[in-house]
């Protein structure tokens, strides 16, 4: 678990220029990067560190500014973050992971535009809360508020980060239906401590297990 910045799996692409100068010039032209690593701030869309041909380090750049490598900046639309990015970071303590299952598959997100986007997993992003003796005043431990969120390389070009609940993959050895899912949100704490049970007062290695008593 990381506090504010995280490393990712290095992404060799293209930054939209004008991110680089506060929208100021340089609209429409583009320039080589490598992204290497992301900044996750709560209530802030997730942001993402570059180096450029240059040798300058750019830092908090959204998943807007950038496109897939060798593709002609025309051919790419410009994509609203918010259509890329449902949800903001949902805590200072980011934790990325490539799930081995999931690499190189593909998937579709539903977006808010009602438009459907086919794109490959790359990794995963997702939020806690550290230590009890900060107060959590976050949300990404609340059963039916957590989201993770899935990095797409998009077939349009662009980049998304989708959370579970907007997402179908295709595993073509066992995804065998299209429909979408009328699945609950889940809402359960899972706790196997507190079902009415404690050990043996005891100092045996193989303690028993009793009912506990209850008034």
């Amino acid at each position: 678990m990381a506090l504010l910045n995280a490393d990712i799996p290095p992404q060799y692409c293209q930054v939209r220029k004008e991110y680089l100068y506060d929208f100021k010039k340089h609209h429409g032209e583009s320039e080589d990067c490598v992204v290497f690593g992301l900044t996750s701030m709560a209530g802030a869309a997730t942001l993402f560190h570059i180096m450029l041909p240059n040798g300058a380090v750019f830092f908090r750049l959204p998943i807007s500014a950038f496109f897939q490598k060798d593709l002609d900046r025309t051919n790419v639309p410009d994509m609203p973050v918010d259509t890329l990015q449902l949800w903001n970071s949902f805590s200072y303590y980011p934790s990325v992971h490539m799930f081995g299952y999931l690499t190189s598959q593909r998937g579709k997100y539903f977006g808010k535009d009602k438009k459907e986007y086919f794109g490959e997993y790359l990794f995963t992003i997702d939020w806690c809360h550290p230590e009890g003796n900060i107060l959590d005043t976050e949300h990404s431990e609340i059963p039916h508020e957590h989201k993770c969120g899935h990095v797409l390389a998009l077939d349009n070009g662009n980049y998304a980060i989708q959370p579970n609940n907007r997402i179908l993959w295709n595993i073509s050895n066992f995804t065998t239906r299209d429909d979408i899912p009328d699945y609950k949100v889940q809402t359960t704490e899972w706790n196997v401590e507190n079902q009415g049970w404690i050990t043996e007062d005891t100092d045996k290695m193989f303690y028993k297990i009793e009912d506990k008593e209850t008034e």
